[in-house]
Parts: C-alpha cells; structure tokens; sequence
C-alpha cells in the first residue's frame, strides 16, 4: 500500500482493511464514521477553492468527489485492494476489484487515521488524497438517466423504461441485471448489471445513449 500515512496503532489499520465477509470485527462501525470524515473535508475543500460556486454547485460537486465509482478510484491509487481481508467468497469472485468494498475500505481507513493521529492529521492526509481530484473536478455531469430521458424529451419521443431481470450473488454481494427498453426511435432493450438496482439502471442508461448518440 502507498498510505502515506504511519499508524501508531496498526490495529486500527487491520480493522479498516477487514471486510465484513471475513467475520467480526470488521470495518463497517469505521465505514460509518469515515463517510462522514470524507463529506465534511471535501466540502470544505470545495468551499475554500470555489468561492464564487453556489450552494448547489457546491453539492453537486462534493456528490460528483465522494461518489462510489470516486471513492474506489482513491482506494486503487492507494492499492487498498491488494491489502483486503475478504472472506473466501469474495475472495474467489474477486470483491477485491468490486468498487462498492473498496470505497467502503477508503471510508473505514479515513476513519481508522482519525481514531488513530485525530481530526488534523485525517484533514491532513485527505487534503493531499484529494488535492488533485478536487483541482481537476469540473462541472458535474448529470447522470445517465437524466441525460437519457433528456436526449429523448428533446425530440419528442416516449421516455423510456426499466425492467428488473435477474438477480445473482449472495445476500451482501448482490447483482442486478435491468433493461432499459427504448420504445422509439427503435425499439430496442440495452441491458446494464450493478450492484444495485439503480446502478445497473444507470449503466444500462449508459449503453443506451452510446448506442442512439452514435447513430447518424
């Protein structure tokens, strides 16, 4: 792992990097605590570096820095997932690589720093995780089923909707599989899998705009 970070107390960091797959005590109680951390520094961040920004702006923005997909991306940068303690099903259908455990992982180390050095050296150590993220962040953009039923508003034509396939995975690694059916201008089905059902409607959207974007 590259923490950046020396822990005093290394049993804090063990129990940050515990899934709730491998038993207890695991990292949720940490996890609960580190969204919290997580939301409060990157507002402030926000807050300090976009002073003409509204409120509004101000929270599409943290929502766009704190996301799942945003949080497993610091996870990676970090190599949290070579470090996991995941049971053996996680282990054999690779939760290691699964975005939803390594943001979870994030929070419950954000939260394992401050219980371990206090509230300064956690603002510390976020401030350096987030510093480019929170340069680079532009404009939030709206989410593929706005974008979608926004692309078909436009040109007159029925919104679409979304329908519940299948379900796979055991009960806290659960997978959706949804479509998202078109009626017009084709009638066509785009099928997306998440780990929720509004993710795999999200990314089932996604497919779809790809697909009627393209077309001439």
């Amino acid at each position: 792992m590259k923490l950046g970070y020396r822990f005093a107390d290394e049993a804090l960091l063990n129990l940050a990097l515990t899934h709730r797959s491998a038993g207890r005590p695991n990292n949720e109680r940490l996890e609960f605590l580190g969204d919290a951390l997580v939301n409060l520094v990157v507002a402030e961040m926000l807050f300090d570096t976009r002073p003409r920004a509204d409120e509004g702006e101000l929270s599409r923005l943290r929502a766009q820095l704190v996301s799942e997909p945003a949080l497993a991306e610091r996870a990676r940068g970090l190599h949290l997932g070579d470090a996991l303690k995941l049971g053996s099903g996680e282990l054999k259908s690779g939760g290691f690589r699964r975005d939803s455990i390594l943001a979870d992982a994030f929070e419950a180390l954000v939260a394992a720093i401050y219980r371990d050095g206090g509230f300064q050296a956690c603002r510390d150590w976020l401030g350096t995780v987030f510093a480019e993220p929170v340069a680079a962040a532009g404009p939030p953009q709206k989410d593929p089923k706005t974008r979608l039923q926004e692309w078909l508003q436009a040109r007159g034509l029925p919104l679409p909707h979304y329908e519940l396939l299948a379900e796979h995975g055991e009960e806290h690694a659960r997978q959706f599989d949804v479509a998202c059916v078109v009626e017009q201008p084709l009638a066509t089905r785009f099928e997306g899998r998440g780990g929720s059902r509004r993710a795999a409607e999200q990314i089932a959207a996604e497919a779809a705009l790809a697909f009627l974007c393209d077309r001439p």
